[in-house]
């Protein structure tokens, strides 16, 4: 989610600043870009909690930014998809994911809108946390500018087209 985030922030860069190491603020409960996209504001967030605590930081920003819910969208990992399998969802269950658990204990709802960016499910029993956080390996980092590059494009289309408009074009693709 980090990487698309990151990636994203940079595509609204004008070329002569795409140099710039610092585009994240570090503020409350998250690190927070501001920008802006065909007219539309958006803020952009990487939370510093631990990403079991994740709706800490989403409530916070919601609150402060005053954004209403169905005008987020939550960029996560999933184990349950392909590696670089792409799904946009207007609600659902947290499927086992620790921060969607949170985000919807604290938001108290799952209709909010996710991206679900496939990491595929391949460790050996035991070692889930250590695949989650592991580096890429050789073939999926041919394959992820490819695929971040697609997430970035999905989030640029709900924000001007919406979510059920972005589903139509992007899932099962």
């Amino acid at each position: 989610g980090f990487e698309v985030a990151d990636t994203l922030v940079k595509s609204f860069i004008k070329e002569e600043d795409k140099t710039k190491t610092n585009l994240f603020e570090n503020e409350k409960l998250a690190f927070v870009n501001h920008s802006r996209y065909k007219g539309k504001q958006l803020v952009i967030i990487k939370p510093t909690t631990y990403m079991n605590l994740s709706g800490k930081s989403v409530n916070y920003w919601m609150q402060s930014e005053k954004i209403q819910l169905e005008n987020i969208i939550i960029i996560t990992d999933d184990l349950a998809l392909p590696f670089g399998s792409l799904r946009l969802k207007k609600k659902g269950s947290d499927g086992g994911h620790n921060g969607l658990s949170d985000i919807a204990q604290t938001l108290n709802s799952t209709e909010y809108i996710r991206l679900r960016f496939g990491i595929g499910n391949n460790f050996s029993k035991g070692h889930q946390v250590d695949y989650v956080l592991d580096q890429w390996d050789e073939d999926e980092q041919k394959i992820l500018p490819e695929k971040i590059n697609l997430a970035v494009e999905m989030v640029k289309s709900f924000v001007i087209i919406g979510v059920d408009r972005t589903m139509s074009l992007f899932n099962n693709k």
